[in-house]
């Protein structure tokens, strides 16, 4: 067992007071025989009232409302985790799933079907997309399921380059082969992608990782993917790093869509024009 702790601040200045609207928070772990939350600590500056609830995919939000008006408001959570992944190869798939191709069983397709659903529109980028895929696979050739995400995630590792994004939004995977440059959280939605193409359900996680200063440092907060395998469950690939999902990462929510879990979203009444500043570190305790 390693625990971590996680602190996250977050800065947004105003051009003048303003006053805000209820702000959603994700930054509670998301927990089970894996991971334990063993203390959370949110507050906020100014003052607001914090009421918890789970959204559709069971991920914390903690809703904040406010009554008095600023020109910064600052969000801090303080974190103690309790990792238990010390081992992400210790598992078996179902003898149906070792094997690619293969089909989930009735029940769970009508569940998994939403995640089965590529997000790829136009027929351009889907072909785009396919070819890329029969490249890293050719249809017809025998491989087990595990090494075919296992290939996919060091293809993406090691043939994009890494970029950091400060600005909002995810590239299409179109846009990240086209550019060959993303971020995790780019990376991760064309392996996402790019699972579905094969028939496997595929969602997005978001949360942190623990990863030692460099000059190539992805940050303590990270996305991955997660591909849903009978016998094991979710399962997460990073192809930011080129790993399996370990004990370094530590999801606080997952979402069949990119962007439909930011770590904290809000509005405020007020002239436009804000500026945002963010810092978490992720620390290994005793």
């Amino acid at each position: 067992m390693q625990r971590y702790e996680i602190l996250h601040r977050t800065y947004y200045n105003f051009t003048t007071a303003v006053q805000l609207g209820p702000h959603s928070l994700r930054l509670r772990p998301r927990e089970g025989h894996d991971l334990r939350v063993e203390s959370v600590d949110v507050r906020t500056t100014p003052a607001s009232a914090i009421r918890w609830s789970r959204d559709v995919e069971d991920n914390s939000v903690a809703i904040a409302t406010f009554e008095l008006p600023a020109q910064q408001l600052m969000i801090e959570s303080r974190v103690i985790v309790q990792q238990y992944n010390q081992a992400p190869f210790d598992f078996l798939l179902a003898d149906r799933a070792a094997d690619y191709p293969f089909t989930y069983a009735l029940e769970d397709a009508a569940v998994l079907a939403p995640y089965m659903a590529g997000e790829v529109q136009s027929g351009s980028e889907h072909a785009a997309l396919a070819s890329w895929v029969s490249e890293l696979w050719p249809a017809g050739k025998p491989i087990q399921t595990f090494t075919l995400l296992q290939l996919l995630n060091a293809h993406i590792h090691q043939s994009l380059s890494y970029r950091v994004r400060e600005e909002p939004g995810v590239q299409t995977p179109t846009e990240t082969l086209a550019l060959g440059t993303g971020s995790c959280r780019d990376w991760a939605f064309l392996f996402m992608e790019a699972a579905r193409q094969f028939g496997l359900a595929a969602r997005f996680a978001s949360g942190y990782l623990n990863t030692p200063p460099s000059s190539a440092n992805y940050g303590a907060t990270h996305a991955w993917a997660e591909v849903f395998l009978p016998g094991v469950g979710w399962k997460g690939f990073d192809p930011t790093t080129g790993l399996v999902v370990g004990t370094d990462h530590i999801a606080v929510a997952v979402a069949r869509l990119p962007e439909s879990v930011p770590p904290i979203e809000g509005s405020f009444i007020g002239p436009p024009g804000s500026t945002l500043d963010v810092g978490v570190w992720v620390t290994p305790q005793q």
